[in-house]
């Protein structure tokens, strides 16, 4: 099951900031955020190009202007009361590919320190969530190690950007290649070979077709890992849970003084597509509904909804209604 993880020359080669756990986190209530993109600004974090135009000059410029439009993101969600946000994977293009060829750890460190100061000066939480090919399960060797790879570019970003280990990485637990026991028993095995700055940010995320919660509580409790728990895909895969009893079930993952406030993403589906499809806005009507399960239980949560930060203020808006007595 172990797979060697061999570090490449200059990996981690510049001194990273650390953050005490707990220390730029804000002590209030539900946070709501968006993922990866502004769509009122036009502006996206996650700019590449082809890997056959590669170059090192090429990749400066295209993480330059990355960075810029994460800072414009960050800046147009303070001014609009949004403190909650997933950065995209995409923010430094092939950091995780055998061709990176650029110091962009010490490059950017001034730049994503600045940024990693808004962040705190502003009480923001940010997440990470590597993409589908991130499969720390898969009994391929040479998948095993790039996406332990693309975990470690994570971590490293989050640790130039001065964050706490309450702003985390989140993943799938992975594939069930033909026997989902056996691939649950692989991922908690390869856990405790990832390197630090990777463990100590992880958090599994309950998946539609193949995990359910009580797969990824079952991991958490082997492991320690915290779970985030998303809502829809508990709706489609399920163990006949009752809400209260999977949101306290996913809470319990969570130690506050380390991890934080617990973490949930909500969406709901698309009428026009197949079951699964993320809808195109925020239905209000679920979303109170999501609000009146949570019966006051304090979480973060994601909006994996397609119109972005249109769906965030939107909802930010009906919890400041509903805190408004009557």
């Amino acid at each position: 099951m172990g797979v060697a993880f061999r570090m490449r020359p200059g990996f981690a080669n510049v001194p990273i900031r650390r953050v005490a756990a707990g220390a730029s986190r804000r002590d209030s209530a539900m946070q709501i955020g968006y993922p990866c993109s502004n769509l009122a600004i036009g502006c996206s974090a996650a700019r590449t190009f082809r890997l056959a135009s590669y170059s090192p000059a090429r990749l400066i410029e295209t993480v330059t202007a990355n960075l810029d439009c994460l800072e414009a993101i960050l800046r147009w969600n303070a001014a609009h009361g949004i403190r909650y946000f997933r950065i995209s994977s995409g923010t430094i293009p092939f950091a995780s590919h055998p061709i990176m060829d650029v110091a962009w750890q010490e490059i950017f460190a001034p730049r994503l320190a600045e940024l990693g100061a808004i962040i705190h000066a502003e009480g923001m939480r940010v997440t990470t969530h590597p993409g589908q090919y991130t499969l720390l399960n898969s009994p391929r060797p040479e998948v095993v190690e790039a996406s332990i790879w693309e975990l470690a570019y994570h971590a490293e970003l989050f640790d130039l950007l001065g964050l706490d280990i309450t702003h985390k990485i989140q993943i799938h637990v992975g594939g069930v290649y033909g026997d989902r026991d056996a691939a649950r028993e692989t991922f908690i095995a390869r856990i405790p070979t990832l390197p630090a700055i990777v463990r100590r940010r992880l958090a599994i995320e309950n998946d539609e077709r193949q995990y359910a919660l009580a797969d990824c509580l079952a991991i958490a409790k082997r492991t320690g890992l915290p779970v985030i728990f998303d809502w829809f895909h508990h709706a489609l895969f399920n163990h006949g849970e009752t809400p209260g009893a999977a949101l306290d079930a996913f809470m319990a993952t969570w130690d506050p003084a380390q991890d934080g406030v617990p973490m949930m993403d909500f969406s709901t589906q698309d009428p026009a597509k197949q079951a699964g499809a993320h809808a195109a806005s925020i239905d209000l009507d679920a979303f109170a509904a999501f609000l009146d399960a949570l019966a006051g239980r304090n979480v973060d949560v994601m909006l994996e909804i397609k119109d972005k930060e249109a769906s965030a203020l939107a909802a930010n808006a009906m919890l400041a209604a509903r805190s408004v007595p009557a």
